[in-house]
């Protein structure tokens, strides 16, 4: 029996490779969406720290320094959770660009596979058709062989 070989197996490997690195990227991207967005929850966590500080600083006794300290810490605070906003915005940018190239790539690559099935399938076939001339050949002779002994 031959043996099959696709004629496109080196681009079929390159498309898989892609596919690896494809993974890679997307799981860096996803990593540092995370990262983001942790740090974005970690202000968020300190800034309702300072607004429940300023509840506390208008009890009792008031002391305007602190009063103000706490008003521009506030507003620090949010100035930062809109900058890490736009940080996040930017890292989903960033995943949904990994995900449409990942998913481009496994498109890329089932189809390589996909081609590569059908060339085995239709290897298959040949070998089967060459195996069954090879058998009704080998009939005929013995056929053959037989009716020659008789006469």
């Amino acid at each position: 029996m031959a043996r099959f070989r696709y004629s496109l197996q080196s681009i079929l490997d390159i498309k898989q490779k892609m596919e690896t690195q494809a993974r890679q990227e997307f799981s860096a991207a996803r990593g540092a969406l995370d990262r983001e967005e942790e740090k974005l929850s970690a202000l968020e966590r300190r800034k309702d720290s300072y607004e429940s500080e300023s509840g506390k600083l208008r009890e009792g006794i008031l002391d305007c320094l602190a009063l103000e300290e706490n008003r521009r810490s506030l507003v620090v605070m949010g100035n930062l959770i809109d900058d890490q906003n736009r940080e996040v915005r930017r890292a989903e940018k960033n995943l949904e660009r990994a995900r449409v190239e990942l998913t481009n790539v496994m498109m890329e690559r089932k189809t390589h596979e996909t081609l590569r099935d059908k060339a085995f399938e239709e290897f298959l076939q040949e070998e089967n058709r060459a195996e069954s001339k090879m058998v009704d050949e080998l009939t005929s002779y013995t056929y053959g062989q037989k009716k020659a002994e008789k006469a």
